[in-house]
């Protein structure tokens, strides 16, 4: 069964999307690049977000399979455009960041690595956006020894 998300324009370049399911709502603005004002979300930053946080939630799983607690793990994803030939995401940097101590082994760490590189979204992207994922294992806060 798929999900339903119900959008409506509401002029000067804003739209406003549901999802169905929850009734939880977010809004778009145009980049102010491309004509906007940037007060929200530009469509393209919505596939950004919904990599990382793609990203993270397939880590999350297999992490949770693992017994292993990843609370405090980040994701940044830079978005890069491209005008030519026509506008559209060039590139989605990704960078996951783990509390080290929290992935010890390296066979897990291998495992959660995998697993991100195959989350939905990734998988979804066309071939010609340029979209690599790094990781790093952080210490705890007040840890100096990196």
């Amino acid at each position: 069964m798929g999900v339903k998300i119900a959008a409506v324009y509401e002029g000067g370049l804003h739209c406003r999307a549901e999802h169905l399911p929850s009734g939880t709502a977010l809004v778009t603005d145009a980049p102010v690049d491309n004509g906007g004002q940037g007060q929200s979300f530009s469509p393209t930053d919505l596939v950004a977000t919904a990599l990382g946080n793609c990203v993270m939630t397939i880590i999350a799983l297999v992490s949770e399979r693992h017994g292993l607690d990843l609370q405090g793990m980040r994701v940044e994803v830079t978005k890069e455009m491209r005008s030519q030939p026509t506008r559209r995401i060039a590139s989605l940097a990704t960078e996951v960041s783990i509390p080290a101590a929290a992935v010890p082994g390296s066979e897990d760490r291998e495992r959660l690595e995998r697993a991100a590189r195959h989350c939905p979204v990734h998988a979804s992207l066309h071939p010609d956006v340029s979209a690599p994922i790094t990781f790093r294992y952080e210490p705890a806060d007040g840890d100096r020894s990196r």
